[in-house]
């Protein structure tokens, strides 16, 4: 399952907290130029390695279905970052 959205919490050294909610698809759909140029960029540096480029493409298909569910819990000092993917 792909993810759908991406969930930011940074909560400040004075205990307030902001949360910032991104869909995943209307970022996909704005950005996608540029998807376009890293997937010709990753297809180059698979040919530059030496790695297939259906094996490349299949482990970033994993690796993306393996991200929902995923929390990122960063700690500095009295500042906190969460990122939650659903």
């Amino acid at each position: 399952m792909i993810p759908r959205l991406v969930t930011v919490r940074h909560r400040h050294r004075d205990g307030r907290s902001r949360r910032l909610y991104v869909p995943v698809a209307p970022v996909l759909v704005v950005l996608s130029p540029l998807l376009a140029v890293a997937v010709l960029a990753g297809l180059i540096a698979c040919a530059v390695v030496r790695i297939s480029p259906v094996g490349a493409l299949r482990c970033a298909g994993r690796l993306l279905c393996a991200l929902p569910g995923t929390r990122i819990e960063i700690e500095q000092g009295r500042t906190s970052v969460l990122v939650s993917v659903r």
